[in-house]
């Protein structure tokens, strides 16, 4: 039994010191071993590898994958003309001699980004006091992402990375600069209605008074013509009267006693007090148009 016991604990004895001598390298990963705290292989293939077991040797491993970094803060840049902005940004990068990395920043990335970020901050405030807000905003953005980038390429050769990609992801002015502006545009865009406002005004009373000027024009015309049409009608009833008149007086002092009646006895109301034996009544007294014609002399 005991010679049965000692085989087993020397076989699991076996297998926990050759477990401890193999380790898995993953593909998205790269095997750092080390000798006595000295880094003796960085190892890239993955695969199932070997090393010394502990302590003689040990392994760690580090992402080889791109890596993202934001800004972890908003601190303010200045433009050339001295405006206040806010730059949001984030850059890629990854692990490229891992005994560099690892020299500079241990085997924790966020040791990394601590002191990288410092730096992407400096590149981005070199470029941009060299430029206006205009050109941060449009046209030259994309200039600025490059000079960032090509002024951080040699700074991350010694931090065992290389970069990537910089990009901006917001520019925006800082809170009470933004207020401001905002008013101003406010104030601006104000100014604008109330002169479009005074344009249309000028061009509405303008409107209106061509409109009541040919008005008074066609009503003008208008009553022109009227009068025109009506003084020919009465001239050429004036003609036909004085025609008919001609033809025979008698009939047309018989029609103007009648027209004296219809204008004396229009409303009912009217009181008139004649003498029934007056001229007036003459044509009430006799019969037909011949009543009213003048009496014979004797």
């Amino acid at each position: 039994m005991n010679r049965i016991a000692l085989i087993v604990g020397g076989l699991l004895l076996a297998l926990m010191l050759l477990s401890s001598t193999l380790f898995v390298v993953d593909q998205r990963q790269v095997a750092v071993v080390y000798a006595l705290g000295e880094i003796k292989e960085v190892i890239q293939e993955p695969g199932l590898k070997w090393k010394l077991p502990p302590p003689f040797q040990n392994v760690v491993f580090l992402d080889r994958r791109i890596q993202t970094m934001d800004s972890p803060e908003t601190r303010p840049i200045f433009t050339a003309e001295k405006k206040s902005l806010v730059i949001d940004w984030l850059v890629k990068w990854r692990v490229t001699d891992p005994k560099q990395f690892i020299r500079n920043n241990g085997v924790d990335i966020r040791n990394l980004e601590a002191r990288l970020s410092p730096i992407v901050h400096a590149a981005f405030n070199e470029e941009v006091t060299k430029r206006t807000v205009g050109d941060v905003l449009s046209g030259g953005r994309d200039k600025v992402m490059q000079d960032v980038r090509a002024r951080l390429a040699d700074e991350a050769k010694s931090f065992g990375i290389e970069i990537l990609d910089v990009r901006i992801k917001r520019v925006d002015f800082v809170a009470n600069i933004t207020e401001s502006i905002y008013s101003r545009m406010a104030s601006e865009r104000k100014q604008v209605a109330n002169q479009l406002r005074a344009t249309g005004g000028a061009e509405g009373e303008k409107v209106r008074a061509d409109a009541d000027r040919q008005r008074e024009v066609i009503v003008a015309e208008a009553y022109r013509d009227a009068q025109k049409v009506k003084g020919e009608g009465d001239a050429k009833a004036s003609a036909l009267f004085a025609d008919a008149f001609g033809r025979d007086p008698q009939f047309a002092q018989f029609y103007r006693s009648l027209e004296a009646y219809r204008a004396s006895f229009r409303n009912k109301t009217d009181v008139m007090v004649v003498d029934p034996s007056s001229e007036f009544f003459k044509a009430m007294r006799g019969g037909g148009a011949a009543a009213g014609a003048p009496s014979p002399k004797k």
